[in-house]
């Protein structure tokens, strides 16, 4: 098994504020690594974990589900833990959706960050999907939805099925838990998504029981916003986030 170039985990030791951040379905943390760095570069200590069955072949992701990538989640949620007084969670796409999974079990955890999250969607093109995985194993990828050009997120060329309907799987579970979400939310959703619908950012204000919630529209970036035009702006916010919840580094 060969991991991509940039796709291997970010770990960064700084103060004792930890933050711990997941990137999305068929990506890595390539795509996040330009935020990984700049809270790193502010002093926090940060860990970015590369889930299992991504960063190396579409074929490695369709032999993984949902709980294989969420037990790498709490695998780092644990070593983060053990060495930082507070954590923070950050993820995007489906990542997001691990994130959020984490803060459900992890009510100690001081706040959650989400850009792009994914959550249950109703859509006749992943109900075709479901059903296609007994026909084909994978469709054509979804990656690099990026306004800015020449920004790579350099995911899958293709989107395993059998995977894909697991990352449904999780993302109903989240979704019907989301009341039990009570601490501060952070939530960047782009105005234009051709990967996620606007609609999982609506369902999730709408179900969550936190009262400080932030909300920001993010007009100028596509679903990979981290690599996009306003990925100077994601990196303000969630800093800045992570400094009022969770304290400065």
């Amino acid at each position: 098994m060969q991991i991509r170039e940039g796709a291997t985990p970010i770990v960064h030791d700084g103060s004792n504020v930890g933050v711990l951040m997941v990137h999305g379905f068929t990506g890595s943390p390539v795509s996040i690594a330009p935020l990984a760095h700049h809270l790193a570069a502010a002093g926090y200590t940060v860990r970015a974990p590369r889930l299992p069955g991504h960063g190396t072949s579409h074929h490695d992701l369709n032999r993984t589900t949902w709980h294989d990538w969420y037990s790498e989640v709490a695998t780092t949620y644990d070593e983060l833990a053990e060495r930082c007084d507070t954590v923070v969670a950050c993820g995007t796409s489906m990542g997001g959706t691990l994130a959020t999974l984490l803060v459900q079990r992890h009510p100690e955890i001081a706040g959650l960050a989400l850009i792009n999250p994914a959550f249950e969607m109703r859509s006749l093109k992943l109900r075709t999907a479901s059903l296609l995985r007994r026909v084909v194993p994978s469709v054509r990828g979804i990656g690099t939805d990026i306004k800015k050009p020449g920004a790579l997120e350099f995911a899958y060329d293709r989107v395993p099925l059998r995977a894909l309907e697991s990352q449904q799987q999780l993302s109903r579970q989240v979704t019907r838990d989301l009341p039990q979400i009570t601490q501060p939310v952070l939530l960047m959703h782009s105005r234009i998504d051709h990967v996620v619908s606007p609609e999982c950012s609506q369902l999730f204000l709408s179900r969550i029981s936190s009262k400080d919630v932030t909300d920001v529209r993010l007009e100028n970036s596509y679903h990979v916003a981290t690599l996009d035009h306003d990925a100077p702006l994601v990196q303000q916010l969630v800093t800045d986030f992570v400094s009022r919840v969770g304290g400065q580094a």
